[in-house]
């Protein structure tokens, strides 16, 4: 097979005879996407046969689609949750996978107020490692000399716990960053860090990001890309460099690691590397003491071709900031992934952020979509194939995994661009049901309207209730934060009151959010905004003047729109945040 005609790019032929083969395989994996598939799905329903979940359904061993589609149902986590709380507890006979349970994943998603618990299997992590390898081999087609150079990444671990039958339960990066597959990994001039593990692997937030800065400040002139997981992880590295760019110069200037940092394993790395280096020191002092922080990236690193990181779905709202702090650098989004399964990259990676699209790779798990009306999706829908999907149209996409997930809807909305050979491209639409994000955090309608009810509670003794709210994710502060706009009836209830019901709603959010709040610092203290009387009703007659019918209006329960933004904004009468953090630990709640 001619290696050149792989892949279209504007860079010509592979950077090295191991892209060569990776895109090759990108290739038959595609060509092939239906039969790869049909080979997935008997392999998984083959080698999970006598387990405890698809015994009960009674397919008898058969591995072929139709008895599969015709006997297994489509489900969610909450169908889900008592197999896997058995596991959690310690139950190690085979009930979703004959390969034992190696550990929980931890989703960004949550149920019942607590990430979920996704199983995978020591396997799966090859199957990660293996889509990791494809991506800088497309990059290395549109961008060149990557080799000749390093990679800027902040990258963090978080924290861990066990279930009480002592299986791990973490994020499914803190558990790549803390396997053998990272740690160890070869020396590749094509992906070379300037962040060392030891500041990766440090669980202490502000010690990893300190030195990871510092190491990038040191390196500055060898830095051809920088990025984070999400757009908002590259935000808070800059609101890092904003807020100690006086201690990081004076550790470059002295040759000596500020003292706050006593992680030993960070010190004995540092030690090694450390220099008086005056004249940076020099330098990176007067481009943070100008106070004008626009093209900071480019004025450190001078270097930079690209920023990777993902601005698709809730992060694109970040997209601006970055231009600013960028000067309008490519941002690159590689690769799309879950707690549940990876699932495929972007082949086409320079794009502007409106035209990602991933081409979901069919060896990844067995893929189904179903077909979405509009915003809604219809649960009795005949599920399509991976490669029966049309052009245009959304789905939800359901998957079934050698970890045993089987017929799992994700809760992700795709939308069909296009194919790349029979495998098809999709741009990610919208996480369903999500009303708030700011980081890794999915707060849905439901849970808003729980936090509202639980903080209007702490209203009842100044003789006040909440007659209506909306809400808004406001990304212009770094972190960004939730604001709550609240119309108020009755007196006003006191500042002290108002704060007491930030904290509240804080309270009785999921635990995801929680941990960004107080072990992440990537979400800032929740504000609410008390409107003027009236408010709201100037709110749906600005709908109705724009189309909306009178009979059906109901108030969005979050807003994003700019007109309606400046109208609740012109309205505030008080601005009230919480001044507490809210309670949050590792453990789960059994």
């Amino acid at each position: 097979m001619a290696v050149e005609s792989i892949l279209s790019s504007p860079m010509g032929p592979p950077a090295c005879d191991k892209d060569a083969k990776a895109l090759e395989f990108i290739e038959e994996m595609t060509q092939h996407a239906d039969a790869v598939q049909q080979e997935v799905l008997s392999r998984i329903l083959y080698t999970n046969a006598k387990t405890e979940y698809l015994r009960r359904f009674n397919i008898d061993g058969a591995t072929d689609r139709e008895t599969f589609k015709s006997k297994i149902p489509i489900v969610t986590y909450d169908d889900l949750q008592p197999f896997i709380q058995r596991i959690a507890n310690g139950d190690r006979s085979p009930i979703l996978s004959a390969d034992p349970v190696s550990e929980f994943l931890t989703s960004s998603g949550t149920s019942a107020g607590e990430r979920k618990l996704m199983p995978t299997i020591k396997e799966e992590l090859d199957r990660r490692q293996l889509l990791y390898s494809l991506l800088q081999p497309v990059m290395n087609l549109y961008v060149k000399g990557l080799d000749k150079g390093k990679g800027l990444y902040f990258l963090f671990i978080k924290s861990e716990t066990r279930t009480s039958g002592g299986l791990l339960a973490r994020p499914v990066l803190t558990s790549y960053y803390k396997s053998e597959h990272f740690k160890t990994r070869p020396v590749d001039p094509y992906n070379l860090y300037t962040s060392p593990n030891e500041a990766i692997l440090c669980p202490d937030s502000f010690q990893s990001m300190y030195t990871q800065m510092l190491c990038g400040l040191y390196e500055r002139n060898q830095v051809l890309r920088v990025g984070a997981v999400f757009a908002s992880g590259l935000l808070r590295a800059i609101r890092h460099l904003q807020l100690y760019w006086q201690e990081l110069t004076h550790d470059i200037r002295t040759g000596s690691l500020n003292p706050q940092i006593t992680d030993i394993s960070i010190r004995e790395y540092m030690t090694r590397i450390m220099t008086p280096d005056p004249y940076l020191a020099d330098f990176i002092a007067g481009e943070c003491s100008k106070g004008n922080w626009e093209g900071i990236i480019t004025r450190i690193w001078p270097n930079t071709k690209y920023l990777d990181v993902i601005v698709t779905g809730a992060m694109a709202q970040y997209i601006p900031t970055l231009d600013f702090y960028s000067g309008g650098l490519p941002k690159v989004c590689t690769m799309y992934a879950s707690s549940e399964c990876y699932f495929g990259l972007n082949l086409n990676p320079m794009c502007s952020p409106s035209e990602v699209a991933y081409t979901l790779m069919p060896n990844m798990c067995y893929f189904e979509f179903l077909p979405c009306n509009g915003h809604s999706v219809s649960p009795d829908s005949q599920l399509i194939d991976l490669a029966n999907v049309e052009i245009g149209k959304e789905y939800e996409l359901v998957i079934t995994t050698y970890a045993g997930l089987y017929r799992y809807r994700v809760g992700d909305i795709l939308r069909v661009t296009g194919f790349h050979n029979s495998a098809p491209q999709f741009q990610f639409v919208r996480r369903k049901n999500v009303l708030l994000s700011i980081d890794s955090d999915k707060t849905d309608e439901a849970e808003l309207q729980a936090a509202v009810e639980n903080a209007s509670i702490l209203l009842k003794e100044h003789n006040t209730t909440v007659v209506e709210y909306t809400s808004y994710a406001d990304t212009t502060t770094i972190p960004g934060h939730y604001v709550i706009y609240w119309e108020l009836l009755g007196k006003m209830a006191t500042g002290e009151c108002l704060e007491n019901c930030c904290l509240a709603m804080e309270e009785s959010l999921n635990s995801v959010y929680r941990q960004c709040r107080v072990a992440d610092n990537s979400i800032g203290p929740l504000e609410i905004r008390v409107v003027r009387n009236g408010t709201f009703e100037e709110l749906m007659d600005y709908a109705i003047s724009r189309g909306a019918s009178i009979n059906q209006y109901k108030v969005p329960r979050c807003v994003s729109f700019a007109p309606i933004l400046e109208l609740l904004d012109s309205r505030v009468v008080s601005t009230h945040f919480s001044q507490s953090l809210p309670k949050w630990t590792p453990e789960r709640r059994i």
